[in-house]
């Protein structure tokens, strides 16, 4: 993704900052000249290149005695800011309420990717526990309906159209009236695109808004246009009532950097940015997390909310085993299906904070793929290795054989597997048991806050477990920034903080002595972390 090379760039230059023995403004000045390069090479408009490094330099003060640690935590909290200022509206977007008919209607130009769009969205807040419906009210353009429809299909979601019908306001009216008494809770209308602004397109869009009475306007911009999405985002608010904004096409185009800065420039707040064409690539956009992703700090709201999405905290045998020190490989195996399930592995792994945005190079594919492969691999073991922890396989070398043919693949791949295995397993073992990571954090929750020291060591061995576990052999992770996880987090009383929060201030249910239920097994409380990593300016 193009944005990740920005991030790296405006990395690389606070990091030549940081080297500085002595911070001064030539030193300040050079970090800025390569910052605005940067900015310059995304297509962000000169002024407001201009307006950031003239805040930068008026929000620090090089004269304040402190120390050069403090100048430079300082200088890069200032960059953060003015980078999240730059892409962020000042404007609260508009949100569906639970229990009545939202009727959400889509504008745009055509090509800009509005049907794709609509179903990406549904399928959104489907996920989320939303009853969610389509109506396609594009008649203009040969085959709208047939792509919808196919869309609508393979995300199983109900839609509604006609092949003989010309007239959209009719359809739209029709198609809302229809799922409303159905009692569908987000109805979105796809409505016709043009190659340009044309006033027959306002006009239609002004007809079916009057039909349906929309509780929100969104209108679908191409990423790819850069700086002219200011002009054109104005003309739409201003004719269609424009509530909010989804930018697409961010996932290779240089110029989505400048699109996002001109748009939160006309003060249109934009709600989600596509980043490719699967249906999971639809992002959340919220100004902070964004930076911070685009940094390679991570997003751990939204990896809270990926994680959510899954209802991963209903697997409560998992937790009984972790907490036991217990992994087989059937267990392996149903982590490898929840990770496909969360959507490509570069997005999850690019919300991880401390993992290095070189390393999801390439994730997509290969990882992708090569966790397919592994799981080939497992459905052609019986049920006993599968329950089992690979000794079969040392007892008995010929199941090597009989697994590789089985599954089409060698019996090098079939070790390379077992060997992953191994690696995934130690680190269970190390969180589990009776001194393993989970009861340190036990310990660092019992030790409460008359104790700070202890739970600092508590916390710091946990880590060191956690690390010497085997993550570094695990493949894409081993570049992992432990340290720079914990500093992400807001240092030692950050993390406690966040353990308080996560575990609903009471413990993490169903770990005997760590408070909640005993036995009732579950996750942390995923939506108390998630505030709380707002609260610490991470999400």
């Amino acid at each position: 993704m193009v944005l990740a090379d920005l991030g790296r760039k405006i990395n690389g230059a606070i990091q030549s900052m940081s080297k500085a023995s002595v911070i001064d403004d030539k030193v300040v000045d050079e970090m800025l000249k390569e910052i605005c390069k940067a900015l310059m090479e995304s297509d962000i408009n000169i002024r407001l290149i201009q307006g950031l490094r003239k805040n930068v330099k008026e929000s620090i003060n090089l004269d304040e005695n402190t120390g050069a640690v403090n100048k430079k935590r300082n200088i890069q909290k200032a960059v953060m800011d003015e980078l999240t200022s730059l892409v962020d509206p000042g404007v609260e977007a508009w949100k569906p309420k639970k229990g009545k008919a939202n009727v959400i209607m889509f504008v745009g130009l055509q090509g800009s990717g509005k049907t794709t769009t609509c179903t990406k969205l549904a399928s959104f807040y489907q996920r989320k526990g939303w009853k969610t419906c389509l109506v396609c009210t594009d008649t203009f353009r040969a085959g709208a309906f047939d792509q919808l429809k196919q869309n609508a299909t393979k995300a199983k979601i109900p839609y509604y159209g006609s092949y003989t019908e010309t007239d959209p306001v009719q359809l739209a009216h029709e198609g809302v009236s229809k799922f409303k008494k159905e009692n569908f809770e987000i109805i979105i209308v796809d409505t016709s695109g043009r190659h340009k602004q044309e006033q027959e397109l306002f006009n239609e869009m002004q007809q079916i808004s009057a039909a349906v009475n929309p509780d929100s306007t969104i209108f679908v911009m191409d990423g790819t246009i850069g700086q002219a999405a200011d002009a054109q985002a104005r003309a739409f608010k201003e004719a269609a009532n424009v509530g909010s904004i989804i930018v697409t096409k961010m996932d290779g185009h240089a110029k989505g950097g400048g699109a996002i800065s001109a748009v939160a420039a006309t003060q249109c707040p934009i709600i989600f940015i596509g980043t490719g064409e699967h249906m999971h690539d639809l992002e959340r956009f919220a100004p902070g997390p964004f930076i911070s992703k685009m940094m390679g700090m991570g997003d751990i709201s939204g990896l809270m909310e990926t994680v959510q999405d899954m209802k991963l905290d209903q697997n409560k045998d998992l937790m009984k085993k972790l907490e036991q020190g217990q992994f087989s490989i059937r267990d392996m195996y149903d982590q490898f299906t929840t990770i496909l399930k969360m959507g490509p592995l570069s997005k999850v792994m690019g919300m991880m904070p401390g993992i290095p945005p070189e390393l999801l190079a390439g994730t997509e594919a290969e990882g992708g793929n090569r966790i397919k492969r592994f799981m080939c691999i497992m459905d052609s073991m019986s049920a006993q290795e599968l329950d089992g922890e690979g000794k079969e396989f040392v007892d008995q070398p010929k199941r090597l054989v009989r697994v590789a043919r089985g599954s089409g693949t060698t019996v090098a791949e079939v070790e390379t597997l077992l060997q992953q295995y191994k690696t995934f397993a130690a680190m269970v073992k190390k969180m589990g048991g009776q001194n393993g990571l989970l009861k340190n954090m036990q310990g660092m929750q019992q030790g409460g806050a008359g104790n700070p020291m202890m739970n600092q060591n508590k916390m710091a061995q946990a880590m060191k477990q956690l690390q010497s576990g085997g993550l570094g052999n695990i493949p894409g992770l081993g570049g992992m920034d432990i340290q720079g996880m914990i500093n992400q987090m807001g240092g030692m009383s950050g993390v406690q903080d966040m353990m308080k929060s996560m575990m609903g201030g009471g413990g993490m249910p169903g770990m005997p002595g760590m408070g909640g239920p005993g036995g009732a097994g579950g996750m942390p409380d995923f939506s108390q972390m998630a505030k709380m990593m707002k609260s610490m300016g991470m999400g």
